[in-house]
């Protein structure tokens, strides 16, 4: 089976080769995930375990490279996160507790594997919808400990050093107290995060969850800022669930500061991308998207953003929320 990290040239950054994960269960009767099967015994309301299809591994094989191209060890931890214990459901169908149990998990798992010799960044994400290409219904998230910092992690570093060196703030901040003056890209907030349609989405209804607090990684939250995070992650998919369906898909990915070295002026952050415009049309990545790497956003933000304000305020009618809906 082969697994090992490549490093492509032209764009300089590393591809997991992972010939295993082409082996994943695909939508089978049997739930893994579900309490009473092999690795879901005993007592617990979240719980981590390890993904069985990994791209990384503790003891990824030693591997050679071949001129010109260049290889390296795909060391790493990948882990899934079972989110509840029920078979079915999205996080504003659990408790805020629950939720907040969850953010608490990957707030200790980052902290830990953090000491991994190799590991240089921790990245937890989540799949959700058929449309993704989620192969289990059972909720769930997974957590990648990576041995280099993702491409997209280090252009956020570059862009906050450069800004700070130009303005002598910081860019988290700057962006932050930009959406709240506007306020026509604001959609929800309690008293730690806002939840915006950033100014330059290039998803239909991306959305971003910021702060204010000076928060590098999911492991600086306290008790109360876990279960901040946990309101604003629940008020955003209850949103979309009322926009676009029980069926919605969407990427959750928690952006936090690589796990060793000096990152003071990086913020803790999290990113929803959705395809959907509507609950029947989805927005495909087409040729200068994927050739270029340059997005259409095909609409205008401040409207979508009504959009997505409408759908808050009657998702929130119908769950415990610790915020308010922005105003129109």
């Amino acid at each position: 089976m082969s697994r090992e990290l490549r490093w492509n040239p032209l764009l300089s950054e590393w591809i997991i080769v992972s010939g295993g994960r082409q082996e994943r269960p695909w939508r089978e009767a049997y739930c893994p995930f579900c309490p009473g099967g092999p690795e879901t015994q005993g007592d617990w309301n979240v719980l981590s375990i390890p993904n069985r299809f990994p791209a990384l591994s503790p003891d990824a094989p030693h591997v050679f490279e071949t001129s010109p191209y260049a290889k390296s060890r795909a060391l790493g931890i990948c882990e899934v996160i079972v989110e509840t214990r029920e078979h079915e459901g999205d996080f504003h169908n659990m408790s805020l507790r629950q939720v907040s149990d969850f953010i608490h998990l990957l707030a200790d798992r980052t902290k830990e594997l953090a000491s991994v010799r190799y590991v240089k960044h921790i990245m937890p994400f989540k799949n959700k919808g058929a449309l993704i290409g989620v192969s289990l219904a059972h909720p769930h998230s997974q957590l990648y400990a990576l041995p280099f910092i993702p491409p997209r992690i280090r252009r956020e570093i570059a862009s906050v050093r450069r800004f700070k060196a130009k303005h002598r703030r910081n860019l988290f901040d700057a962006i932050l107290e930009s959406e709240i003056e506007g306020r026509s890209r604001l959609i929800y907030s309690n008293e730690r995060f806002t939840v915006v349609l950033p100014f330059f989405g290039m998803w239909p209804f991306e959305t971003h969850v910021y702060t204010p607090m000076h928060l590098r990684s999911l492991a600086d939250l306290d008790e109360r800022g876990q279960l901040m995070l946990a309101d604003a992650i629940r008020a955003t998919t209850a949103t979309y669930e009322e926009q676009f369906g029980k069926d919605c898909a969407y990427i959750m990915v928690f952006h936090q500061a690589p796990s060793k070295g000096d990152y003071r002026d990086y913020r803790l952050h999290v990113e929803f991308y959705t395809p959907h415009i509507t609950r029947d049309r989805i927005k495909y990545a087409a040729g200068i998207e994927w050739g270029a790497g340059t997005f259409t956003y095909d609409g205008v933000p401040e409207e979508r953003a009504s959009v997505l304000r409408k759908g808050a305020r009657k998702a929130l009618g119908k769950i415990e929320s610790m915020g308010e809906v922005a105003e129109e």
